[in-house]
């Protein structure tokens, strides 16, 4: 039977063995003071499949998991998902004050935005209610769409169903909230549903940010992704906004989490804002 509190007994080789898989397989670098956190989440995978160490559990991930299955487990215990609704307001407001009354005036009536790490899908919701604020009766004109990515597929099921409790609210305007939110009946009742209208524009779908290859094309006007980055490697980092850029319009906007920074890329990206980037014109990577 499985200890009681698995984390006591990890060993070095153990530890950094998966700290190394977690890390080959989603690109998040765990330190040693994550140890515990990384114990903690793997305990309950332990639990369920009735092994006793973390060593029986690194064989099953690597010599008995063939289809992968407990890899993806792993990976939705391992990621962290703390979101809300207009989570770091001053990106949005900028994309009202700033970047959609320019697009406005532009002929191209094409616009893609694109969550990378959109978690339970508050962050993909929050866009389409900014975008729902900023360009109202504009929008049946427009080709509009929400590309909404997590490496979860747990978090990303949640998100599809548009489903919230009452505090997950907390940020969003009463007015809002009418406007966009119903409330729940029976299975769901003290709960709110995002009306069908704001979902139909966005599309959720499993990635993984290190994949060699992404299934989308873009370009896109506008990719957030925040507070996804500080789970990352510098060098990973690096190979990211590289990346980003690839997937950018020149003059689109890449938008980081309130502790993130681009350092040493001028000749792709100039800072506008805290935590927002352009694509500059020109070469992307």
């Amino acid at each position: 039977m499985p200890s009681a509190n698995p984390c006591l007994s990890i060993t070095d080789l153990d530890f950094n063995r998966l700290r190394e898989l977690i890390h080959v397989h989603t690109g998040i670098a765990l330190s040693d003071h994550k140890r515990a956190l990384m114990c903690s989440r793997l305990a309950k995978r332990l639990r369920f499949l009735n092994l006793s160490s973390y060593a029986e559990y690194f064989d099953h991930l690597t010599q008995t998991d063939a289809e992968g299955h407990e890899l993806r487990e792993m990976i939705n215990a391992i990621t962290t998902n703390k979101t809300d609704f207009f989570r770091e307001s001053h990106h949005f407001d900028y994309l009202a004050s700033n970047v959609f009354p320019a697009l406005k005036l532009a002929k191209n009536r094409r616009l893609r935005l694109w969550s990378a790490g959109t978690s339970t899908g508050e962050e993909a919701y929050t866009l389409a209610i900014t975008l729902q604020e900023s360009f109202g009766g504009l929008m049946n004109e427009w080709d509009i769409r929400i590309l909404a990515t997590d490496i979860d597929s747990r978090v990303l099921e949640a998100a599809k169903s548009g489903v919230y409790t009452q505090e997950q609210l907390q940020q969003v305007p009463e007015a809002l909230r009418k406007r966009y939110f119903l409330k729940g009946l029976g299975e769901n009742h003290g709960r709110v549903h995002v009306k069908p209208f704001l979902q139909k524009d966005i599309s959720f779908r499993l990635l993984n940010l290190i994949d060699r290859h992404w299934p989308m094309h873009g370009p896109f006007d506008v990719i957030f992704c925040r507070n996804v980055m500080i789970y990352f490697s510098r060098t990973s980092q690096q190979e990211l906004f590289e990346r980003f850029a690839r997937y950018l319009r020149p003059g689109g906007y890449l938008m980081l989490g309130h502790a993130e920074f681009i350092h040493g890329l001028e000749e792709i990206y100039s800072p506008v804002g805290h935590s927002i980037y352009m694509r500059r014109e020109g070469r992307s990577s």
